[in-house]
């Protein structure tokens, strides 16, 4: 059976406290995992170690954190401390995020997003392992250490986002899992002939990376009023973040509909960047209505072959009313 799990919200939350309550919810709820997703609003270090102290069963994650903010040491640290302070229930998600979050928030330079997702899932894993790294590759040198402490046993494994082909190629190389965001379910095959192919380079099966399919959910009573949300919340990611999500939904065959939602977003034309996510477009890439047509298209989305976890997220305008219905509307039966 397809896994449950949700993605904690970024946005439109007040404290700390109430993001960490929603884990709280989904694991009363039956959900596998509660993953946190790092912008530029709290760290995901902090949130999951907070989550991790007032939950006993459910999975924590990163989905994601960048390869620029912290090298790939401090990420073994950090993925190696987590898995001790969670008693072996995380799970590490990496990618190179894009230049709006890279450039714009760190000031980092973006470039060389492959190599540097290979080699930083390179080196955490020799982190982990507990023996010296020693480790001279393109983008990360590192030598003479070893982690002070025992290494968590098990290791905690690592996913790694993409969209592009070679990222997604990339996953299934090198990585234990995809996380797929912003995907249509032909989209999403496409990709996942890609992630098969390059599992064959890593002389492995697909079946061994676990793929989540990351899926915007939104279940209200009123219909309507849930999907305008999840319309709002498409159009800021195809407009708002970069071109990333503009030029993967171009690759899914709607290249119109993606520079007008992008090009308007630029032009500070939200409404239309917004009233340029048609129904069929929204009912492609999300789950939005009333919860019964919800249940159904999220037991559509996971019903795709190599899809072994949904992620339930959520619009980034949703309150704690809107996320609550959602996630009884779709929790695990």
């Amino acid at each position: 059976m397809t896994a449950r799990t949700v993605h904690l919200p970024v946005a439109a939350q007040d404290s700390l406290s109430d993001v960490v309550g929603i884990g709280e919810r989904a694991e009363a709820l039956g959900y596998d995992r509660v993953w946190f997703p790092e912008t530029w609003g709290r760290d995901a270090v902090t949130t999951l170690a907070a989550l991790a102290d007032r939950t006993d069963t459910i999975g924590v994650g990163t989905s994601i954190v960048n390869t620029y903010s912290r090298s790939a040491a401090l990420l073994g640290q950090t993925a190696a401390t987590l898995q001790e302070h969670s008693d072996g229930r995380f799970r590490l998600g990496l990618g190179p995020s894009g230049p709006a979050v890279v450039e714009g928030w760190h000031g980092q330079e973006f470039g060389n997003p492959l190599k540097r997702t290979r080699e930083y899932v390179e080196v955490v894993r020799q982190v982990l392992s507990g023996e010296q790294v020693d480790y001279d590759g393109d983008i990360v040198q590192t030598r003479g250490f070893r982690l002070r402490q025992d290494p968590p046993e098990p290791a905690p494994e690592i996913d790694v986002t993409g969209m592009g082909p070679k990222a997604v190629e990339l996953a299934g190389r090198f990585a234990d899992g995809w996380h797929a965001l912003m995907f249509t379910q032909a989209g999403f095959k496409d990709r996942y002939a890609d992630l098969r192919r390059g599992a064959s380079l890593g002389d492995r099966s697909a079946e061994d990376v676990r793929t989540t399919f990351v899926l915007p959910c939104c279940a209200l009573d009123d219909g309507d009023a849930a999907r305008d949300l999840a319309r709002q919340h498409l159009a800021f990611y195809v407009g708002g973040m970069g071109t990333f999500y503009r030029d993967a939904l171009a690759r899914q065959g709607y290249e119109d509909a993606a520079e007008t939602i992008h090009s308007s977003w630029q032009d500070g034309d939200r409404e239309r960047a917004v009233a340029s996510v048609s129904d069929d477009l929204l009912d492609a890439l999300a789950a939005a209505g009333t919860p019964e047509t919800v249940r159904e298209r999220v037991a559509d989305f996971a019903a795709v072959d190599g899809v072994d976890a949904i992620a339930v997220s959520f619009p980034r305008a949703a309150d704690r009313e809107v996320i609550d219905q959602t996630l009884a509307a779709v929790a695990p039966e």
